[in-house]
């Protein structure tokens, strides 16, 4: 495994499970610092002992980023425990509205949009004010999900929630590029998550080639596929890369 994250600091929300856990593993085991988010407290802390058990650095507060509080508290944290921050995978969403829009309920569309979009713009908004004061740039990756690029039936509010992730990207990637800030969206496609599984009705006993896959490649993605690519993004080997919605989605979105 490289050294690419030697002295670097990462923030990583929803990073108790999933693509967020895999992130921060990932980013520890190439010699990088993480601060951890996640609402779960025991979940966040067990995962951060994890890490440090392994030998790497790690820290976790637990933290609800659809707070503006709690978004700049995991700058603040990192900030505190490593001195810096360099990196970040805005990555905390879930799915809280479904069905047909006429049956919509109207508190469930604004929970899908507070944490899949305005959780990243707060976010964004305290990572972006700390990496511009430290003079040395950063990168961030934003979490958009196919449903970034799109249509996903029956998901109305978290599907217009990372559309939004996309735009937003996209306008800040433009706004902050000449001061050395890169930001990214991510279009993950069919991943092997709590989240994924529980949309598709199965049960965390059974085995990952029993979830369905509606892609090209017939399979569903291992996290830490999408944590490699995600630690390349994060990464200076893409320093030219910004401002881009990258499909790591089995060819879902191919057309």
């Amino acid at each position: 495994m490289s050294r690419r994250f030697e002295s670097r600091v990462v923030v990583v929300t929803g990073a108790s499970s999933g693509i967020g856990l895999a992130v921060a593993r990932r980013i520890a085991s190439e010699g990088g610092c993480v601060v951890m988010g996640a609402r779960s407290a025991d979940a966040g802390e067990a995962a951060a002992r994890e890490i440090r058990a392994a030998g790497g650095r790690a820290g976790f507060l637990a933290s609800d980023v659809t707070e503006e509080a709690d978004a700049a508290a995991l700058v603040d944290a990192a900030l505190a425990q490593f001195g810096r921050l360099d990196g970040a995978f805005n990555n905390a969403g879930g799915v809280n509205a479904s069905g047909p829009l006429p049956d919509l309920d109207s508190a469930a569309w604004h929970a899908d949009l507070a944490q899949n979009l305005t959780s990243v713009f707060y976010c964004m908004k305290a990572e972006i004010r700390a990496m511009l004061a430290s003079a040395s740039g950063g990168a961030i990756v934003n979490n958009a999900s196919l449903a970034g690029v799109a249509g996903v039936g029956g998901l109305p509010g978290y599907t217009a929630a990372k559309h939004g992730v996309v735009g937003l990207t996209r306008s800040i990637a433009r706004a902050h590029a000449t001061e050395g800030v890169r930001v990214n969206a991510l279009v993950t496609g069919n991943v092997d998550t709590p989240l994924y599984r529980r949309l598709a009705g199965v049960g965390e006993e059974r085995d990952r080639s029993e979830l369905p896959a509606p892609n090209p490649s017939g399979r569903v993605a291992d996290p830490e596929e999408i944590a490699a690519f995600v630690a390349f993004l994060l990464s200076d080997e893409a320093a030219f890369v910004t401002g881009a919605a990258l499909a790591i989605d089995g060819g879902a979105t191919a057309g």
